[in-house]
């Protein structure tokens, strides 16, 4: 019933969130596909994904969470051999502040730059699938709307996500083996931006000067297999800032974006239930730049399937009869 659900993975698209210039600038969330083939086409349908992660990080004072919800029509076209899979998804970033005294934050929530796009995946043959990503997260109309209280209960006034005052492009490329139970897989994901950043017409936030944005690339590795209903394996990812010597505000002369790059790996564990499948995967810090951060990653997905087309009903032949 779930045949190829992995393969939902090409569409787990969300949004991420900078909280201090000592990060990455990426908008994709480091992550957000491990665990599925993103480089398999999905069976014609239509398919719902919800993706939660929670980060509790050993630097700053806040951690972050982000819920991905998406939708994914795959459509009957195959130009070329390749299916085309439409995408929405408007994910929401949570913060939760820790020791930063009054003025630091204590509760944070925005929903960022829902994303459009589209994926044209090819089977190769040989359980081996690739797919091409392209599409947009549309930050202005999303990511400076949004909650923000400090520690002493003031609702702080203005953009609630200033750096991404402009819309995000996705590219991606991802390559998959799914044969015997196997999910291997590689996805590589590139952000960029209209930089610099200003939301329009907001006279508040253009005091304070447009913000430079570094290009991010970010890589999501997997390595499982499924045992019956059981599926178990190895996941990685990361992330790097590709401009790090841009100002993150020119206006201002503030400080300078940094490499921001980091790198995680952990565990998975997954159990398909028939009507839909779910996934729990963990993840540490294992290398870094000295101007990112160290945290411990927590993740759970859903996948499943709300329609798929009823497959074709054999006819018998009719019999023929001979007149004379």
């Amino acid at each position: 019933m779930m045949k190829n659900w992995l393969a939902a993975g090409a569409i787990a698209l969300t949004a991420g969130m900078t909280t201090t210039v000592a990060q990455a600038q990426t908008t994709t969330v480091p992550g957000e596909q491990v665990g599925l083939a993103v480089g398999a086409p999905l069976p014609e349908g239509v398919y719902a994904i919800n993706t939660f992660t929670y980060g509790g990080r050993d630097q700053g004072a806040l951690d972050i969470g982000v819920n991905i919800p998406i939708l994914v029509w795959s459509t009957p076209w195959v130009p070329l051999g390749g299916r085309l899979e439409f995408v929405v998804a408007p994910p929401t970033v949570f913060a939760f502040g820790k020791s930063s005294g009054p003025g630091g934050i204590r509760d944070f929530s925005v929903n960022v730059g829902t994303f459009v796009g589209g994926i044209w995946a090819f089977d190769l043959g040989g359980n081996f699938g690739v797919s091409l990503l392209g599409g947009a997260y549309l930050n202005e109309a999303n990511a400076g709307r949004g909650v923000v209280v400090t520690n002493a209960g003031v609702l702080v006034p203005g953009a609630a996500l200033p750096f991404l005052a402009s819309n995000t492009y996705r590219i991606g490329v991802a390559g998959s083996y799914t044969g015997d139970g196997w999910n291997i897989t590689a996805n590589l994901t590139y952000n960029f931006y209209d930089s610099p950043a200003t939301f329009s017409g907001n006279n508040a936030f253009l005091t304070r000067g447009p913000y430079q944005m570094s290009d991010a690339l970010n890589l999501d590795l997997t390595a499982t297999k499924k045992f019956g209903k059981f599926e178990i394996g190895a996941i990685g990812y990361g992330t790097v800032n590709l401009d790090p010597n841009l100002l993150i505000n020119p206006v201002l002369g503030g400080a300078t974006i940094g490499r921001g790059g980091r790198f995680l790996l952990g565990g998975l564990v997954g159990y398909d239930f028939g009507p839909f499948t779910t996934q729990f995967y963990v993840a540490r810090t294992v290398a870094r730049t000295a101007d990112s951060f160290d945290s411990t990653e927590g993740w759970f997905r859903i996948v499943a399937p709300l329609y798929t087309p009823p497959a074709p009903v054999a006819v018998a032949p009719a019999p023929l009869v001979r007149k004379y």
